[in-house]
């Protein structure tokens, strides 16, 4: 079984956002490494020879035709915007703006 230490478990928690009790950390241990030790049987399973595929069983996918067809006016599609600059969609700042009122 892959082994994981302590500190590996609560970084990954961390990494997660997630606050485990000690109990949970040591249960975490076990089951993350049995977790990884199934992947390394897994990775010795030779795949030279098996096409790639995006599911398991055969899948047509049927498209509709891309046909140019008009778009809907700026009145409706701004209808339900909670603010809005003209025909611009207001949003909160993600990259908070310095002295010069440019994003930093």
């Amino acid at each position: 079984m892959a082994a994981l230490t302590r500190k590996e478990v609560e970084e990954i928690a961390q990494l997660a956002r997630l606050r485990l009790e000690p109990d949970e950390l040591e249960r975490m241990e076990h089951e993350l490494g049995a977790i990884l030790s199934h992947f390394e049987t897994l990775s010795a399973v030779d795949t030279s020879n098996v096409p790639a595929m995006t599911h398991a069983v055969p899948m047509d996918l049927r498209l509709r035709p891309d046909l140019v067809q008009p778009s809907l006016e700026p009145e409706v599609a701004l209808a339900a915007a909670p603010r809005r600059a003209g025909d611009l969609i207001v949003v909160p700042a993600s990259i908070p703006a310095n002295a010069e009122g440019r994003g930093s």
